[in-house]
C-alpha cells in the first residue's frame, strides 16, 4: 500500500555528545513511506549501535515490503480495534524487537543488547506515534510544548506511584534504568496513538541524550526561535545538549505538519 499523500517537512541530526566515544543512536527519515524513526541503543562493546540500526532497518524493510504487497502475511494478528496503519506500525516494531532478541540469543557478543524506539508514520488522517522505551515525541503548538509519549523507565514508574520533588528527581539513583525496550524479551508491548495535528505543528522525536540535558521550556524556546528552519532548530538543540554536558549520544528529528492535500 503506497504512502498516502501528506504535506510535511522533516529533518534529522545525530551527535556523539561530549562523553561517549561512539554513537549508539540511529535514526531514519523515509519520505516515500512518510516515516520517521529514532532509536537509542544500549549494550556494551558497540552492540547498542547494532541493536538501534537493526531496529531502524527492520522497520524500513517492513514498511517497504507491505507497500509493495499490502496483502503480505503478517506474523502477528491484527488488533481489530485499531486501523490498518496502526497495526502496520505496531507489527513493524514487534518484528524489529524479535530480530534483535534472536540475534542477542544467537550471538554471545550481542547478549543483552537492546534499543528504545520512537516512530511517527504520517497518513492522510494524521500522525501515528509508536514507541518503546524512554526516547520521546514532543508536540509544539501555538507556543506550547506537550510530551506525546510516556517514558518506559523506572523513574517514571516511581513518579506514577508517588510525587517526587525536583531535587528527588535530579538525584534519583536509577534514572537511566529502562523497564521496556526492544530486545529485552521475545515479545514486546508497543504503545501507539493517533494524533490529529494542526497545520504548523512541529513534532520533535529525540533520544534521552536531548531530553535529559535540555528541559522542556528550553527545548520549546529553541524550536520557536528557529521554527522557520528545521535544520537550524535541530542543530541548536544538539548544541544546547552539548553545552549542558552532552552526557549521552544526542539525536533529534523534527517534523512540521503542513496538512493533507486538498
Amino acid at each position: 500500500m503506497p504512502a498516502q499523500p501528506v504535506r510535511m517537512e522533516m529533518f534529522g541530526e545525530t551527535n556523539v555528545g561530549m562523553k561517549r566515544t561512539h554513537n549508539e543512536d540511529n535514526y531514519a527519515i523515509i519520505p516515500d513511506e512518510n516515516l520517521v524513526i529514532v532509536a537509542d541503543g544500549m549494550g556494551g562493546h558497540a552492540s547498542g549501535e547494532v541493536a538501534s540500526k537493526m531496529a531502524v532497518d527492520a522497520l524500513r524493510e517492513f514498511f517497504e515490503a507491505t507497500a509493495k504487497d499490502p496483502d503480505a502475511t503478517w506474523p502477528y494478528k491484527m488488533d481489530k480495534a485499531r486501523s490498518y496503519e496502526e497495526n502496520r506500525l505496531i507489527t513493524g516494531v514487534k518484528l524489529a524487537n524479535l530480530r534483535i532478541f534472536e540475534s542477542a540469543q544467537r550471538e554471545p557478543r550481542y547478549r543483552g543488547m537492546g534499543t528504545t524506539i520512537v516512530v511517527v508514520a504520517a497518513v492522510r488522517e494524521g500522525l501515528i506515534i509508536g514507541h518503546v522505551g524512554d526516547s520521546r515525541v514532543y508536540r509544539i503548538r501555538e507556543g506550547k510544548i506537550e510530551q506525546m509519549t510516556e517514558d518506559h523507565s523506572l523513574l517514571n514508574d516511581y513518579l506514577k506511584m508517588r510525587k517526587l520533588t525536583e531535587e528527588e528527581i535530579a538525584n534519583f539513583p536509577h534514572k537511566n534504568v529502562i523497564v521496556r525496550a526492544l530486545g529485552m524479551k521475545e515479545i514486546v508491548k508497543v504503545d501507539a496513538r493517533v494524533e490529529q495535528p494542526h497545520p504548523g505543528d512541529i513534532f520533535v522525536l529525540c533520544s534521552d541524550g536531548l531530553s535529559g540535558p535540555v528541559n522542556d521550556p528550553d527545548l520549546l524556546r529553541i524550536v520557536e526561535e528557529n521554527k522557520s528552519d528545521l535544520k537550524t532548530a535541530a542543530s541548536r538543540l544538539i548544541a544546547r545538549a552539548n553545552e549542558n554536558g552532552g552526557p549521552d549520544n544526542i539525536t533529534c528529528c523534527l517534523i512540521r505538519w503542513l496538512g493533507a492535500p486538498n
